[in-house]
């Protein structure tokens, strides 16, 4: 049977503590840009000509602060998945230590 184990316990201990922290982080981030916080106004991606032709023009700047909430959300999840697949490489490389070969 062919082993599922790609890393070793460092390894994959590091992308747990990555995980962890990335999941954290981008969460943080997206409740603050789905808040409309306006201390991330230069993280949001806007042209003077997407203000300058709208006659209402914070209605699209709310829609991007919404979309790159969103897209840090999405960024969460895809750490949450990394913390998952290096959890379960720390408990292959546990039981790999238990195994006589």
């Amino acid at each position: 049977m062919p082993s599922l184990l790609f890393c070793g316990p460092k390894m994959a201990a590091c992308g747990i503590v990555i995980s962890i922290w990335g999941v954290i982080m981008l969460a943080m981030l997206g409740i603050f840009f789905s808040a409309k916080s306006a201390v991330l106004i230069e993280d949001v991606p806007f042209t003077e000509e997407d203000i300058r032709g709208d006659k209402n023009p914070p209605q699209n700047i709310y829609g991007l602060y919404n979309q790159v909430g969103i897209n840090c959300f999405i960024a969460a999840a895809i750490y949450v998945a990394v913390g998952a697949v290096s959890l379960c490489q720390v408990r292959l490389n546990k039981r790999q230590e238990y195994m006589v070969t």
